[in-house]
This record gives structure tokens, sequence and C-alpha cells, in this order.
């Protein structure tokens, strides 16, 4: 009779221990469907692009950042770079002016950008040099950096 007991008690706990394994697996089972419906929610929202009127340099240089930008949301921005902010500051004696790391951002990420064209870039480039003759050195460095980054 001890042993019937035994044996009884063993599948009993067997069967509680598979219902318990079934709860943790149906409970984390329902955690990843949130995970990935939150997931996808946030992905869905577009992504704020700066209003197209604004001529602040940050909010210019977020929209060619954006990689959803359109060429004439891109073309825009840079004509109001070169506009309100083409004059770069003067060099520190050799060295370049801090604010110039913001202008060779630019070049980089116009050069990486998927909806950027040839005539964007070399008008971009060329207005840049233009304005700023002292630079065009570190211009032509920072195109060729960006250029060279596309990996083709």
């Amino acid at each position: 009779m001890e042993v019937t007991l035994l044996v009884k008690s063993i599948a009993g706990l067997v069967v509680i221990l598979g219902i318990l394994i079934f709860i943790l697996l149906y409970m984390q089972s329902i955690k990843k469907a949130k995970a990935k419906k939150k997931l996808q929610k946030k992905s869905d929202k577009a992504v704020p692009v700066p209003v197209a009127n604004s001529t602040d340099l940050h909010d210019l240089l977020a929209v060619v950042r954006n990689k959803k930008s359109t060429t004439k949301e891109l073309s825009e921005a840079l004509n109001s770079i070169i506009k309100y902010h083409g004059k770069i500051h003067p060099k520190l004696g050799v060295r370049t002016h801090p604010d110039f790391d913001i202008y060779a951002e630019i070049l980089l990420r116009i050069c990486r950008h998927p909806h950027t064209s040839k005539d964007l870039i070399i008008k971009f480039d060329r207005e840049l040099e233009k304005r700023n003759p002292e630079y065009v050195r570190e211009i032509n460095d920072s195109l060729t950096k960006g250029l060279n980054s596309r990996g083709f």
C-alpha cells in the first residue's frame, strides 16, 4: 500500500509541475507579444521633422540627419544653411574653428543620405568653398571622407 501511495504522489507532483511550467511559458509568450506590439507602435510613429521655415542651424541639421527626409526637404535645408549660416568663423591660427565640425558633419551626412544627389552635394560644396576660401582644404577633406564612406 505504501508503494502505491508513493507512485500516486509522484504522479500528482509531476502533473502539478507540468501545469506550472505551462503557465510560466504562456506568461512569457504574452509578455513577448506585448513588447512586440509596443515596438511596432513606436516604429509606426512618424519621426518629427522640424519646421521647414526654421533657420536655426540645429533644426536644419536635424533635417539633414533624418534619413526619411525627401530630396526637396534636403535641398531646402542645405539652401537655408548656406543662406543663413554659410560663413564659418575664421580659423584659430592653423587650427579650424570648433564650429567647423558641424559643417564637416553636414558634408558627411549629405554624402551618405539615401535621398541625396550629386547636384546637391556639388552645389553645397561649391557654395561653402566660395564663402569660406580659407577652409577649402578642410572642406575637400570632409567631402572626400563622406564620399569614401558611402561604400559602393
